[in-house]
């Protein structure tokens, strides 16, 4: 007799419209509800437990992918700039993609799958991008290869993995909560000599050591330091107390608390992950990995990482063996407005010639 299946009833919520993450029952499954999707998309905003790949135009006119060639996905994510890779081999060709998120990439690869993509064409494979000369020397030498080094909206929206600030949630903040120091064990660790080093070299955090300095006063003093919202308040204490933030209006206070936090939540996320380390090791190894006429390209999100790639690929062009871009790729206007999170995007490429 076949076992029947228990209904699961829709979250429920108070007012109009759902808030919280997990009540957002529509923007969770896009394919069911679509309407819904653009709508939220239209507005600007990022549906709930989704991520809109960007500069896809841009990155497939770089990668110029061919049917029956063999590409990199460094990191998978929501799956969208894969899948449309995907769709460029059109039948030929394998594409492998790497994430080390356990939680995200499970649900991807079932997503890609879905979109009629199965393991004749598509791998993923959990391990960090740094690893890049371990998978080439099994799968590789890749024709084409991406690296997104931002972070994916699923897990910035989902509460539980501590990503933002505007969200109550343990301040965790790993890509990998498997492994590794979260959030904040690291800021309970660090005196505040490092934890000013870290905001300051991380995120160019002005109040890098005021902020620093409340933390481990909070540290003596007994107080948790455990969730998004206990560092959110203690970095709205310290900034709002600044003399030159002191004179200033109550929206512009506002603005100046947003952007401290944006900037120390960024730094600890970095630390974290070791994502300076990590990018590193990568541009290291990204010439061996890459075949004849290969092709790379790579999303930054920020100054210090683009900085680092723009040094690494500008040297490379110097050995006469590799081509990139003299001047950065960034989004167009409309997809700024249709996708926020992409404003501070820039796209660099490199050729082996």
């Amino acid at each position: 007799m076949e076992e029947r299946q228990e209904h699961k009833r829709r979250p429920h919520y108070s007012g109009k419209y759902p808030k919280k993450f997990n009540e957002k029952y529509k923007e969770h499954d896009p394919e069911k509800y679509a309407d819904t999707i653009e709508k939220v998309i239209s507005k600007g905003s990022t549906p709930a437990g989704m991520h809109i790949p960007i500069m896809v135009d841009e990155i497939l006119d770089v990668l110029k992918i061919q049917p029956g060639e063999t590409g990199l996905d460094c990191t998978l994510g929501y799956g969208g700039h894969t899948t449309k890779m995907l769709e460029k081999l059109d039948g030929k060709g394998h594409l492998y993609a790497l994430d080390v998120d356990p939680i995200e990439i499970v649900k991807t690869k079932a997503r890609v799958a879905d979109r009629g993509f199965g393991d004749d064409i598509f791998t993923a494979i959990r391990t960090n991008f740094r690893n890049i000369d371990e998978v080439a020397s099994e799968h590789g030498p890749f024709d084409f290869l991406l690296a997104d080094l931002g972070v994916s909206s699923m897990q910035i929206d989902d509460p539980e993995r501590g990503f933002s600030y505007k969200i109550d949630g343990p301040l965790d903040l790993r890509l990998d909560p498997e492994h590794g120091e979260s959030a904040a064990e690291r800021i309970m660790a660090l005196d505040a000599d490092e934890l000013t080093g870290m905001f300051i070299e991380n995120s160019d955090e002005p109040y890098a050591r005021e902020i620093a300095e409340k933390i481990c006063f909070y540290r003596k003093k007994g107080k948790a330091l455990d969730t998004t919202t206990a560092l959110r308040e203690l970095i709205e204490g310290v900034i709002v107390m600044q003399k030159d933030i002191r004179s200033l209006s109550d929206k512009e206070k506002k603005d100046a608390v947003k952007k401290s936090c944006a900037r120390v939540f960024q730094a600890l996320r970095i630390d974290v992950n070791s994502e300076f380390e990590v990018l590193y090791e990568f541009l290291e190894k990204l010439p061996n990995v890459l075949s004849e006429n290969g092709r790379a390209a790579i999303l930054t999100f920020h100054s210090g990482e683009d900085r680092l790639v723009k040094k690494a690929f500008k040297a490379l062009a110097s050995t006469g063996e590799f081509e990139t871009n003299k001047d950065v790729i960034r989004p167009t206007p409309e997809e700024n407005f249709r996708n926020p999170r992409a404003h501070s995007t820039k796209l660099r490429w490199i050729k082996k010639i």
